[in-house]
């Protein structure tokens, strides 16, 4: 299952029925899952561990140093779970002693061509990124969220579960849970309720979002008044608690 041509190193670990195609290579401290399957022409460097059942493209480029001036060659991680897809020249880059020194990936993805996920990013899982869409270094993309084609996430920015931005979107400041964002800068679009009726949220959480997305961005309140109007939704419903509890911890400022 191993081509001729692909070089892999003595000391990479390769689990049970991987295929690498011709001239990839994969270098030491790389950890192979069962199940994976790597194209042609792909390069991944350690430390790296990639989970079981994984596609990677052909010229994808996984577990590089990253482009962080302050790198100075520190051996930092990169872990990606089960069952991703890694299309096309997507690069992956490990993390920094700055932060966790860790880019971490979840399982089930969907990384169109040329996506770029850089350095200390946390990718959750079911997560689509469509072609060309970069996260800059620290950056965090939860569950479920989309992000469109040539989407692009500034540094330290925080995606919520079940975001979406559009194609061409420039991302400055956290975009909450179920917020559609779109824009140069993106600024709040409505709520992602396709994606909720895909998921089976209930009639009664979706109602219960829209209120508390009208009360946040279309009130004339300020966000703390909105989070003291929302008090009953918040005790009621799990996803506008979640929502809220992302307005309420963010760093850089959600989105307005």
């Amino acid at each position: 299952m191993i081509h001729e041509t692909a070089i892999v190193h003595p000391d990479a670990q390769i689990g049970n029925n991987v295929t690498i195609g011709p001239w990839t290579y994969i270098g030491p401290d790389v950890v192979i899952g069962d199940n994976c399957w790597i194209s042609s022409h792909v390069v991944v460097k350690g430390p790296t561990v990639i989970g079981k059942g994984n596609k990677i493209y052909q010229f994808a480029s996984v577990g590089e140093d990253c482009q962080d001036k302050k790198y100075a060659g520190e051996p930092t991680r990169l872990e990606i779970g089960d069952n991703n897809v890694i299309r096309e020249s997507v690069t992956i880059h490990r993390g920094t002693v700055q932060d966790e020194g860790l880019t971490k990936i979840g399982s089930n993805n969907l990384l169109m061509a040329y996506v770029h996920v850089a350095h200390d990013c946390v990718v959750g899982n079911n997560v689509i990124m469509a072609n060309n869409a970069s996260i800059a270094g620290h950056c965090r993309v939860d569950d479920w969220a989309i992000l469109g084609g040539m989407t692009g996430v500034h540094q330290f920015v925080h995606i919520g579960p079940h975001a979406f931005t559009a194609g061409c979107s420039l991302v400055l400041q956290d975009v909450p849970p179920f917020v559609m964002a779109s824009g140069q800068a993106a600024s709040p679009r409505g709520l992602n309720f396709e994606g909720m009726k895909r998921r089976g949220f209930s009639k009664e959480s979706q109602q219960a979002l829209r209120r508390a997305y009208k009360t946040l961005y279309r009130s004339s309140m300020t966000v703390d008044e909105a989070i003291v109007a929302l008090q009953d939704d918040i005790a009621n419903d799990e996803q506008v608690k979640m929502f809220i509890d992302f307005v309420t911890s963010s760093k850089r400022g959600i989105i307005r």
